[in-house]
This record gives structure tokens, C-alpha cells and sequence, in this order.
């Protein structure tokens, strides 16, 4: 297996869930966060997986995602699989873009894999600036959308799911096994190391106490399992080796 961190940089993410790169503002707003943003690409003996698909920013006109994919030495149409593990906009702009109101995405030759249930309620929410409702609703128009209807399960030979909660409410998070190596995304769960060290349900959480329960029993599995743990946030560290 092999692990590929695709990280769009460093942003501020104001209360209103809008995303300014650090190093064009070195201080956000009030109450802005900093975090960095960080897909993964992961290579498995019979997939080229794609875990979460980041912002889609731009630099010098083109998608910084795309170009750190091809610089890792792939192309967006070796990709068989995207999962995302919910529908945050810091999680699915990534996926695509716009030609006037025509939507292409960027891996036509992936299996797109998210669970119906976030995409219902996601829809639900039409004032929540967490989502980008504009992409969710033209990712119902792919053809290579796989609606997840179940709580746990498999996605081919080396990939497993279940459904958690916590950071909203049908998140879910991936185990990548390839021979005795595991990989473990969980997604906004276990976004930073940080959120090891510091034992606190947080505010931005739909539930905030299942998270931080799931964080630790996740630790300790880790520990003696020697999991990897891939972190989608953390500002210096995006896989982490207990």
C-alpha cells in the first residue's frame, strides 16, 4: 500500500465556512480556524483510491489537487475510486467544476462511493454553509455515484466502512488493509493530532461527546494495531504512527 498526502495548503475557515489560504492572509477573521486541507491518494493492489477530494483551489488557473496528483506521478483518470467520507464543501468542491451550469468531474473514471443518507440531509440544510448544495446537487447527476445504504460493510477486497456520526450526522470513516499494513481515515472525527492529546467534545461536531468517545476507543485500537492514521487537518503531520 501506498499513501499519498495531496495537501491543498494551509487555510483559515471563518464561521461562515468561508476558506482563505494562510499565506495570503497570515490572520484570519475572529473566530477563524486554521487547518490545513489534505486528501489522500492510496494505492492499493487493485485500486487507485482518492479519500476525500478537498477544496478545488486554484493556482495559476489550475486545480492545485489535480496538480500535486500529477506531480505524485498519476493522472485524475487513473483514479477507480473516490470515497468521501461526508459532504462538507472543505470535503467535496474538489470533485469538479463548472462550465456555465454543466458539471464535470475531474475523475470521470471513478466510482464515486458516499452514504444517501448525508446526501438527504445535506440537502435538508439549504442555510448551513457547511455544504455547497450547487455540487451535491449535480453530484446526483453522475453516473458513477454509488449511494451507501448501509451502517459498516467492504468496498472491494482491501477497503472497509462503517458509519459514525459525530462530526455530522452520517460520517463515516475507512480502514485500508493491504497484506499486515492498516491505514485509518476518520475523517473530520480525528482531523489532528491535537484532538489525541486534548480530550474534548467540540462545538463544530453535529455530536460532539460520540466523537470524542470514538477518538479514544480509535487510539487505543491504534496503538495496538499499529494503525496509520491519515489526518485531513493536521497543519504538520498528515499521517500520524502512534
Amino acid at each position: 500500500m501506498k499513501i499519498i498526502p495531496l495537501s491543498e495548503g494551509i487555510f483559515w475557515a471563518s464561521k461562515t465556512k468561508e476558506f482563505t489560504l494562510a499565506d495570503s492572509a497570515p490572520v484570519g477573521e475572529p473566530g477563524a480556524l486554521k487547518m490545513a486541507i489534505s486528501p489522500f491518494l492510496i494505492q492499493l493492489p487493485d485500486d487507485l483510491v482518492l479519500v476525500d477530494a478537498g477544496l478545488g483551489f486554484e493556482r495559476n488557473g489550475k486545480p492545485i489537487l489535480i496538480s500535486l496528483l500529477q506531480e505524485a506521478g498519476y493522472e485524475p483518470e487513473q483514479i477507480t475510486k473516490v470515497l468521501l467520507s461526508h459532504l462538507h464543501k472543505d470535503h467535496t468542491d474538489g470533485l469538479g467544476f463548472f462550465t456555465n451550469d454543466h458539471f464535470e468531474t475531474y475523475f470521470p473514471k471513478a466510482t464515486l462511493f458516499l452514504q444517501r443518507r448525508e446526501m438527504d440531509y445535506a440537502l435538508s440544510q439549504p442555510d448551513n454553509p457547511s455544504f455547497n448544495l450547487r455540487t451535491l446537487k449535480a453530484l446526483q447527476e453522475l453516473p458513477n455515484v454509488v449511494y451507501m445504504e448501509t451502517d459498516k460493510g467492504t468496498i472491494g477486497a482491501h477497503i472497509t466502512f462503517e458509519v459514525t456520526g459525530g462530526h455530522s450526522p452520517f460520517h463515516q470513516v475507512f480502514w485500508f488493509r493491504d497484506q499486515d499494513e492498516i491505514a485509518f481515515y476518520g475523517g473530520d472525527n480525528l482531523p489532528q493530532e491535537s484532538y489525541l492529546k486534548y480530550h474534548i467534545a467540540y462545538k463544530t461536531d453535529y455530536e460532539g461527546r460520540k466523537a470524542m468517545e470514538l477518538r479514544q476507543k480509535w487510539e487505543q485500537q491504534a496503538r495496538m494495531a499499529k494503525w496509520k492514521i491519515l489526518l485531513y487537518h493536521d497543519l504538520e503531520k498528515p499521517i500520524l504512527e502512534l
